[in-house]
């Protein structure tokens, strides 16, 4: 009853003004225990704990040191990636699998961890309240947080609202993500070959990163920007700046050696 009442309090506060960081994290917490409910998620330690341990070697030295940093992989085929307000990132296995080094993931972790500290999601909250806390507030209210009502807002957050930027907002993540990797000592190289990556799978492949294209508006020119941003780092400085590690391969054979992802769920 008391989660009801503050889900309450919460929603239509929201509704007549902006979203405090408070509220944030609380409306983050409860979004990343339902989103945690419906999808996937690996359940091995130790492949969680490498990917919360680079993570966090990403996030503690932005602006948002004190969020609530926690970063899960989806166990799904699909190749995407996400982030809940409050810091909560999610990464698919199938984007993952498309990764050869460290700085590839890395950069992914960046950029998603730049929606978060840009408050991205916040903001598009703020432009459509009624709707999308209307949903979840609903789902709160009903008890239907197990049913179909649950996928609804799950899908509004994988989608609508915690995905699926603007190009401004996505551009703006590349350069937060890029200088959030440069800061931890990792090479931004890995954003560039990653684009390059997804790029090349959508000439050849397209229906296998149409779920990353549908929420991540990608197109040659972003490559291009990130290419001169790494142009402008001396050539000494970028060749210390980590590319791969062995904990990383290490991760990626244990990550390998779970039993297939289940089939996406239509």
């Amino acid at each position: 009853m008391r989660r009801t009442f503050t889900a309450l309090v919460l929603a239509f506060s929201v509704v007549g003004c902006s979203i405090s960081r408070q509220q944030e994290a609380e409306m983050g917490r409860d979004y990343a225990i339902q989103i945690n409910q419906q999808l996937p998620i690996v359940q091995d330690a130790e492949v969680n704990r490498y990917i919360n341990l680079l993570g966090d070697s990403i996030a503690r030295l932005t602006s948002a040191p004190d969020h609530n940093w926690t970063f899960f992989i989806v166990d799904s085929p699909e190749v995407n990636a996400f982030a809940v307000p409050g810091g909560y990132v999610y990464v698919n296995r199938g984007l993952i699998a498309r990764t050869d080094r460290m700085d590839e993931l890395a950069g992914v972790l960046g950029h998603e961890i730049g929606h978060v500290v840009e408050r991205h999601s916040v903001e598009q909250m703020e432009k459509a309240q009624r709707a999308e806390l209307g949903i979840g507030l609903a789902c709160v209210l009903t008890g239907a947080c197990g049913s179909q009502a649950a996928g609804t807002l799950i899908n509004v957050a994988g989608t609508a609202v915690f995905a699926k930027f603007s190009r401004e907002a996505e551009l703006e993540a590349d350069d937060v993500g890029f200088d959030n990797v440069v800061r931890a000592g990792i090479s931004p190289q890995g954003i560039a070959t990653m684009f390059q990556k997804l790029l090349e799978e959508r000439r050849t492949r397209p229906s296998a990163v149409e779920g990353w294209f549908a929420t991540h508006p990608l197109e040659e020119d972003r490559l291009v920007r990130i290419q001169a941003r790494i142009a402008q780092i001396p050539a000494a400085q970028l060749s210390r700046l980590a590319r791969d590690s062995q904990n990383y391969q290490t991760f990626r054979r244990r990550l390998n050696s779970l039993p297939p992802s289940p089939a996406p769920r239509r």
